[in-house]
């Protein structure tokens, strides 16, 4: 037993003190805004010499670029923190939006340099990455140089940096306003409450269906009435998105997803095809489920209903404790990193209203730290999301020493971490559990996470697809985009549910995030992925943690494709792998059901 008393409340004082009115934070804006001023001015001024002489001037504006980015990149985690922490911070959401704009005239400053890399002749551009310091940066200029020949002009992409502030962005802003003020209705011990959305989606793991049934019946409801809102703001963002794709000649809408996740589209089908291919042994469980909780068939609201009646409840000092534990089992530099994050309280946990619904890790570059967000309130799936969120503050903590411009990895990759992070706690939870119903518990809540990423995220994968075709077209309407989600939730779900959950494209945030288009494939691929490399780590023990440190740390430096050649010599175009990874959380579902034949 620790001695420590983990805080279930983040500290975010360390970074700039009083929040959204911080001085200190103020003064930090006006320091990245001159730095962003200063590189955009150097940019300007540089005409390439196509001649090995550019290398000297090249470094100078990576080294303004690495400064300008890594203020703003803190800037936007710290204000991101405020709005996640409280939604009703409306000094927060102007900050937001002062970083929104900074970060638009940075882009356009990026995408002038990448333009002028492009100008360098072929031969003169090989001479430049094989000089250092530029050597070690080579994969991510070169990336950079090839993405910017696919874009229009400087001008015309300038122009879409800045319209993006409030043509494309703030709709994604409005979606977080608009959540920010739902209130989900809940009658409990004879009173009625009004839930936020964070709230109100932890009730649908209780073990009581009346409680799930009843949430749910409000939560559509809640949905509903704001869906003509919802529907306006996401074909807003997604037309932008559409009509910046036809300007630029891209005929897919996967084109820049797969691009930003480095991988080539061979890959993707590959993976949803095996998935496709193994969904029955996923319809087995699910059936068992209902038979186990009385039903015929399950409903969307049962999807997370726990094993049994007896609610699990593991209290936040508890969780943090057993992540240690078996983080120490993996390596001792992942436990020790997890005991550090604790202590100095880089995690906002706390149960409390006001607070934005689901969970985050991002990371405060300068401060070399990263700040967690979730709301736990003492359910196995709580402990789990804490292990996967560590992940990702850990995948960050791996490449502190690398440099700047080579940390910019992927989604793909960064759940493959968090994912990596989950499965060693779910796994240890199935392994020490205390009887065949802790264990049938566990491992039901351990399932259920194979449900969601190999046919949640698949439906969520189908809806986006056939709503871009639809989006278009033009305008997709309420009751179209109703229908569209529900079709995608038959078939990823291959028809084994008896209601689902039509609404799922409002109340799902990562349909409205402008980030990152397709926020949902890089999910499935991180957990997939990350099975094979915790099979690897599984057969070698305790050594394999800087074989892993070494995977990480070059995540953002070569594509998915090579780095699972390189690290794990497998060829992610093919099947085998695949194959192999989907199996691995298949065998949980085979135990699950040996282990309730007779129940």
């Amino acid at each position: 037993m620790t001695a420590t008393t983990y805080s279930e409340v983040w500290n975010l004082d360390v970074f700039f003190k009083g929040g959204s009115d911080s001085t200190e934070f103020q003064e930090h804006l006006i320091q990245t805004e001159e730095q962003i001023k200063n590189f955009e001015v150097k940019v300007n001024n540089w005409t390439p010499l196509n001649a090995l002489e550019d290398a000297k001037y090249l470094q100078e504006l990576l080294t303004g670029l690495e400064g300008a980015a890594k203020k703003l990149f803190q800037a936007g985690a710290f204000v991101g923190c405020l709005l996640a922490q409280n939604t009703e911070d409306k000094r927060a959401y102007s900050l937001d939006a002062k970083i929104t704009s900074l970060n638009a005239t940075f882009q356009t400053a990026l995408g002038s340099l990448d333009n002028m890399l492009t100008s360098i002749d072929d031969v003169v551009w090989q001479q430049l990455v094989s000089v250092e310091p530029l050597k070690e940066l080579a994969f991510v200029l070169t990336e950079s140089r090839e993405k910017a020949k696919e874009k229009l002009s400087k001008e015309e992409e300038a122009l879409i940096s800045a319209l993006e502030v409030d043509g494309y962005h703030s709709w994604g802003q409005l979606y977080d306003l608009i959540v920010s003020k739902i209130k989900v209705s809940f009658t409990e011990q004879g009173g009625e409450k009004a839930l936020s959305v964070g709230q109100a989606f932890n009730k649908f793991s209780s073990p009581d269906r009346e409680v799930r049934s009843s949430v749910f019946k409000n939560w559509e409801m809640a949905w509903g009435e704001q869906a003509d809102f919802l529907a306006k703001t996401l074909n807003h963002l997604s037309g932008f998105r559409l009509n910046v794709y036809k300007k630029r000649g891209w005929e897919s809408v996967l084109k820049e997803p797969l691009s930003i996740n480095r991988m080539e589209k061979k890959t993707l089908d590959t993976m949803w095809t095996v998935i496709s291919e193994n969904k029955q042994k996923l319809v087995q469980y699910l059936e068992r489920k209902a038979k186990l909780l009385g039903l015929e068939k399950l409903s969307w609201f049962d999807l997370d209903a726990p094993y049994g009646k007896t609610e699990t409840k593991v209290s936040y000092q508890e969780g943090a404790e057993f992540i240690e534990q078996n983080f120490a089992l993996f390596g001792d530099k992942m436990a020790a990193f997890a005991k550090n994050a604790f202590e100095d309280q880089w995690i906002e946990a706390e149960d409390r209203p006001g607070k934005a619904p689901g969970g985050f890790c991002t990371g405060l570059p300068e401060s070399e730290q990263s700040r967690i967000f979730m709301t736990y309130s003492g359910t196995p799936s709580n402990v789990s999301t804490l292990a996967h969120e560590l992940g990702h503050a850990y995948h960050s903590y791996a490449m502190r020493n690398v440099p700047f411009l080579n940390c910019n990895y992927a989604m793909n990759v960064a759940e493959t971490a968090s994912t990596f992070a989950e499965m060693i706690v779910a796994d240890a939870s199935v392994k020490k559990a205390k009887g065949e119903e802790e264990k049938l518990v566990l491992l039901d809540d351990k399932i259920q996470r194979t449900v969601a990423l190999l046919m949640n995220i698949h439906a969520r994968f189908l809806f986006e697809t056939s709503f871009y075709e639809e989006r278009k077209q033009g305008t997709v309407s309420v009751e179209k985009l109703n229908e569209l989600m529900l079709k995608a939730q038959k078939v990823a779900y291959c028809d084994a549910l008896e209601e689902y959950h039509p609404l799922f494209w409002a109340s799902k945030l990562h349909f409205f995030i402008t980030s990152v288009p397709f926020y949902n494939f890089p999910y499935t691929f991180g957990y997939l992925f990350s099975l094979g490399i915790y099979a690897e780590a599984l057969d070698e023990g305790k050594g394999y943690e800087e074989k892993y440190i070494a995977l990480l740390r070059d995540t953002a430096s070569m594509t998915v494709e090579d780095l699972a050649q390189k690290h794990l010599q497998v060829d992610l175009t093919q099947k085998d792998f695949w194959e192999k990874a989907v199996h691995i959380c298949l065998d949980d579902i085979d135990e699950f059901l040996e282990l309730t034949e007779n129940k």
